[in-house]
């Protein structure tokens, strides 16, 4: 499938997490332990937070361990959040358009994973998308049509509730359309704020998703680490898996959880609990309060 990450926490060079770390994100793309596929080299992303009005954002079709502008863009650019996408295509093109995060307005997304039966359930996942926000779908991938999904069921207002109502009407449409276990993967989704991250299956072990754990107590498992030393208060990662196998690092997110990561040392943890959202081709998602 694909490999990503994010990052919350003090400002630091990306490069620290893409290429300095033992198993970072980009050693990654060339060998995943935990993944579908081993080798993640169908194009990548990486999308930060700083200084700028929104997110910056640069995709590649090239693998991400060749890429000497990332290399050099990562060396040089220091974020306090930032997500980061491997990706091993199935399916869709090998495009830059079809490369994640996808990005609208402050908004990044990435998923590891897949909608089964794509090709079979789009026509009726498009229809059911805000018409305002139909010509914004740029590439052919499943992940941008959820996110846009999303956008369309409240996503500025309540994230996981969103994609828990894009999910759920997937899973509806699919069930009309005779197509099993449609959804499967995880989803990263940040405003600059915060990191929501989702792990769900509708049938079946959901690829697998991990958080670090807090600072205070990775620093005192590690004590010789001075990279682990300058560890703050604040930091967290979301990874799709672990960068070290160091003990006492990385906690599994449970199957069928929500994760919400901000400032302040706050991580959440929720069940996630997809629900259909009545729509109609014509107009887009019916109001709640024109429901019986």
């Amino acid at each position: 499938m694909c490999r990503w990450m994010a990052w919350l926490g003090q400002p630091v060079l990306m490069d620290e997490l893409l290429f300095k770390t033992k198993h970072g994100i980009v050693a990654q793309s060339l060998h995943s332990d935990l993944g579908a596929e081993p080798t993640n080299g169908d194009g990548f992303g990486v999308g930060w937070y700083g200084t700028g009005s929104g997110p910056g954002l640069y995709r590649s079709v090239a693998p991400a361990w060749s890429d000497a502008n990332l290399r050099d863009l990562a060396a040089h650019v220091e974020s306090p959040l930032f997500l980061a996408h491997v990706r091993a295509a199935i399916g869709s093109p090998v495009q830059e358009t079809n490369c994640h995060p996808f990005r609208h307005d402050g908004w990044l997304f990435v998923h590891n994973g897949f909608v089964a039966g794509f090709e079979r359930l789009r026509r009726d996942l498009m229809l059911a998308v805000d018409p305002d926000l139909f010509p914004l779908v740029q590439g052919t991938t499943d992940t941008e049509v959820v996110l846009h999904l999303a956008l369309t069921f409240g996503l500025r207002e309540d994230p996981i509730g969103a994609l828990e109502r894009a999910v759920g009407t997937i899973e509806a449409v699919a069930a009309r359309r005779g197509v099993p276990a449609p959804v499967q993967g995880t989803f990263g989704i940040s405003d600059g704020t915060a990191v929501w991250a989702v792990r769900y299956a509708s049938e079946g072990l959901p690829r697998t998703l991990f958080t670090s754990c807090d600072a205070d107590a990775i620093r005192r498992l590690h004590p010789e680490n001075p990279r682990l030393q300058r560890l703050g208060h604040d930091d967290r990662l979301v990874v799709s898996e672990p960068f070290s196998d160091l003990p006492g690092l990385w906690r599994e997110v449970p199957p069928g959880t929500a994760v919400t990561v901000r400032h302040g040392d706050v991580l959440e943890e929720r069940p996630f609990t997809p629900r259909e959202r009545a729509v109609s081709v014509a107009t887009g998602p019916i109001p709640d309060t024109a429901r019986g």
